[in-house]
């Protein structure tokens, strides 16, 4: 073999140990990119902790204890308020055909856990009048299984003050 020949083959090696490496790093992003839970973020994250003396009201006046603002479901609230605001319109499901049970457990939520949405141009306080005054909305809020509750909303992109709120509880 000639010293080109070899200088030839040292090169494609080369070239394909590279892409080979590129392939891997791209392939290991993106696995890591589908495991990471990242904490709530937005306008409409962090306002579970607001909701806490609310929620801890509607509790105390059926006997039971407050519920703890969590990051992990407040996570799980934020992304269904986005997912509504996105498409303009309330839903548990997601287009991805993601319904309540699946997206708590891509969010490693484990046990019970309920979930209550609301679209409208109102605050935080009415929003939770418009719940408690809601069979459903409710006995959610007042499950005794539930010790912990994230909520967010994310705004609708053509009116500022429509709002697409999410509460998610869990044990």
């Amino acid at each position: 073999m000639t010293t080109s020949g070899i200088e030839h083959d040292q090169i494609a090696n080369l070239n394909r140990r590279k892409w080979l490496k590129a392939v891997g790093l791209a392939a290991l992003a993106g696995l890591a990119a589908c495991s990471t839970v990242s904490l709530p973020t937005g306008e409409g994250a962090g306002v579970s902790s607001s909701a806490t003396g609310t929620l801890a009201s509607i509790r105390a006046s059926a006997g039971l204890p407050p519920l703890v603002a969590d990051p992990q479901l407040e996570q799980a609230a934020l992304q269904q308020a986005g997912y509504m605001a996105r498409r303009g319109r309330m839903s548990h499901t997601t287009g991805w055909g993601k319904d309540f049970a699946s997206r708590v457990k891509d969010n490693r939520i484990d046990g019970a856990a309920a979930e209550n949405i609301a679209e409208g141009r109102f605050d935080q306080q009415k929003l939770f009048d418009i719940w408690e005054h809601s069979p459903g909305h409710r006995r959610n809020m007042l499950d005794p299984r539930f010790t912990r509750f994230g909520l967010a909303y994310v705004r609708d992109g053509h009116d500022g003050a429509l709002r697409y709120w999410s509460l998610v509880l869990g044990r």
